[in-house]
Formats: C-alpha cells, sequence, structure tokens
C-alpha cells in the first residue's frame, strides 16, 4: 500500500491511509478516487447532510469485502464533527455524527464510508422532519422507465396539494427519489401520513402502475410509494452518495427536465466531478424552501373518513403503532381465517 495522504477541506487537512486500496476491482477506483470525489462534489453533499444525523453505510475492503451501517459515532471520531442524540423506535438511543463542513465527509471516507445515509431532521431539532422524502422504487417487471412516469404525475399530485415543489433524484439504482423540503412542524407520524395520502393519490391516478400495498405478494408489476421511508430512524442515500454496486453508480439529483433524459448509468463517481463543475448542484436552492404539509394532511382526512382508508403497516422491527392495521402477510392470514373456520365447524 501507498504512503498515506493528506486533503484539504475548507482549511481542514484530513489524512487518508492506504489510498491506494481497490475499492471498486471492476473501475479500478481507490480509497482515494472516493475521497476525491467527494471532495469535488462537496458543496453538493455538504447541502444534502449538513446538520443531519447521519448512518454511515462502510465498506472497508471495498464493495467486494464485508459491510456494515454505523448509527453510533465512531469513538475515534474528531470533536470538530458535532454528533445529535436520536432516539429509535426500539427505545434505544444514540449519538450520530451530524457533517458540517467536507472534511467530515473525507473522514467518513477514510474509513470506508461509500454511502451517506441522513436523517429527514437536522440537530436542532430530532423529532420534527423538515424533508418529506418520496421513494418510487421499481417492482420486479418494472423499470426506471416506470419509475420515471410516477414521478412526473407524483409532481402533479404535490403541485395540486400545497404546490409543492419536488426536488427528483436517482436512488444509484433502478429508482427515483423525490424530496419536498418542508417546515419543521409535524411530527414523523405526520409526516409519514402525508407521504400515504400522495401515494394513495399517485395509486388513484395511476392504478396499473404505482401502488402502496406493503406486502410483495400484492404489489405486481408496478411501482411501490415506500411510504415507510418517512418512518423515524428510516433513511434514503443522500444526494451525491456512492451506491456500493460494482460500477460505482452515484445518487444523481436532477431538474425536471432530465427527468427521463438522463439514465442512472450517467452518473458514477467517474462522471459527477465534471457535471458538477459545469453545473453546480442543480438542488442548491433546496433549503430555500419550506412547504406545507396541511393540504396532504386534509388529502389524508379524507380518504380515511371517506373512503375507510385508515393507517398502513409499518416495517416489521417496530412497535405496534396506535390504528395500525395488522400486520400480517394477506396470504398466511387468509390461510389462517381458513384454518379458523375449519376448526369450528366440528360435526355433532
Amino acid at each position: 500500500m501507498a504512503d498515506a495522504v493528506e486533503l484539504e477541506a475548507a482549511g481542514r487537512t484530513v489524512r487518508l491511509s492506504s489510498p491506494d486500496r481497490i475499492f471498486f476491482p471492476e473501475r479500478g477506483f481507490t480509497k482515494l478516487d472516493l475521497a476525491q470525489y467527494y471532495l469535488a462534489v462537496g458543496p453538493g453533499i455538504l447541502r444534502a447532510l449538513r446538520n443531519r444525523p447521519t448512518t454511515l453505510e462502510r465498506y472497508p475492503e471495498g464493495v467486494g469485502g464485508e459491510s456494515f451501517f454505523q448509527k453510533r459515532a465512531p469513538k475515534n471520531m474528531p470533536d470538530w464533527i458535532p454528533t445529535a442524540h436520536i432516539a429509535f423506535p426500539s427505545g434505544r438511543s444514540a449519538d450520530e455524527m451530524c457533517p458540517t463542513e467536507v472534511a467530515a465527509v473525507l473522514w467518513a471516507a477514510q474509513f470506508g464510508t461509500l454511502t451517506f445515509h441522513p436523517w429527514p431532521v437536522r440537530r436542532d431539532d430530532v423529532d420534527r422532519p423538515d424533508e418529506l422524502r418520496l421513494d418510487l422504487d421499481p417492482q420486479p417487471g418494472t423499470d426506471y422507465a416506470d419509475a420515471v412516469h410516477a414521478a412526473h404525475e407524483l409532481r402533479e399530485v404535490l403541485h395540486e396539494y400545497g404546490d409543492l415543489r419536488g426536488f427528483p433524484k436517482t436512488s444509484g439504482g433502478r429508482g427515483l427519489h423525490v424530496f419536498v423540503p418542508i417546515s419543521p412542524r409535524w411530527t414523523f407520524t405526520q409526516v409519514r401520513r402525508a407521504a400515504i395520502a400522495a401515494g394513495r393519490e399517485l395509486e388513484r391516478r395511476m392504478p396499473d402502475r404505482v401502488t402502496t400495498a406493503w406486502w410483495k405478494e400484492e404489489r405486481g408489476e408496478k411501482i411501490f410509494v415506500d411510504y415507510n421511508q418517512t418512518a423515524r430512524d428510516r433513511t434514503i442515500a443522500s444526494a451525491y452518495s456512492v451506491r456500493p454496486r460494482p460500477h460505482a453508480p452515484v445518487s444523481a439529483p436532477l431538474t425536471w427536465d432530465e427527468v427521463g433524459e438522463a439514465v442512472p448509468r450517467d452518473f458514477d463517481l467517474a462522471t459527477m466531478p465534471a457535471r458538477f463543475a459545469e453545473l453546480g448542484d442543480v438542488h442548491a436552492d433546496m433549503d430555500d424552501h419550506a412547504y406545507s404539509l396541511e393540504a396532504l394532511l386534509e388529502l389524508a382526512d379524507r380518504d380515511e373518513h371517506d373512503h375507510g382508508l385508515g393507517d398502513l403497516p409499518y416495517p416489521p422491527e417496530y412497535p405496534k403503532m396506535p390504528g395500525e392495521p395488522k400486520r400480517v402477510q394477506p396470504s398466511r392470514a387468509r390461510k389462517d381465517s381458513g384454518t379458523a373456520t375449519n376448526s369450528g365447524t366440528a360435526t355433532t
């Protein structure tokens, strides 16, 4: 391995050991390539992470090695990187790192962090999200083009319910994310309720292409609106994060004109720096906005009152939530119901 190198970021020096360690064998990208990428897109990645509790997705030996998610701030973290104390649905809590400068991103890259997973909150108020995050997830039989169709219709839904502006980005895989900056007035439960309302409205408009069904057996070949990505402790890869796939794709912020024109393969560790140098962060003004969820929450109330559409299941590791339907796979529920019926028809 080559000797360690030092990188400068806004007056801060970060030491990078083993800079020639191969992180992406298919492309030959090294740890130094990763760190230099994050330096090149520094203002963009910092805009996405600034003051947010952030989970690190680490691959210390590169994409071919073992990996893990690190929620708790590492013990060896420099004292110039602040933290926030957050509570998990399990009742446990932790201090998570909250990047406030690009050097913090480089420090995490030194320890093999490929992807950054920020919470939708800031460290001064960790219980009230300031982003509504909508995840358009292609299911088997669908692809990115299907997510594009759903995203454009979702844009109209957001405009009609509160004149909300969504900021689209590639997931780094086959899907699309649409983030809406919001005023930090609502709880995680309320923001999730707004996401469900938006998803159901999109589903009504595109019934053959979109679903909010939590159970995979019910989704079919459709785009799934993963509303549970707005639940507490669920996070989405940040803009500009490198994803752990062989070709080193990145989650790329897009303009709406680019949604459908560009494809995920256009954006990777090698191509994004040139794009950033030319265009800068196309979501740079995102923090200038703080929209209201009132119209979507009113839609949620109407769905429940007029159509009996209440809450939807939480992920399995969450405690049972008030108003949540039974967290039982539909096919299993039917089987159990049949067994109960049969057992109750004894002969006389």
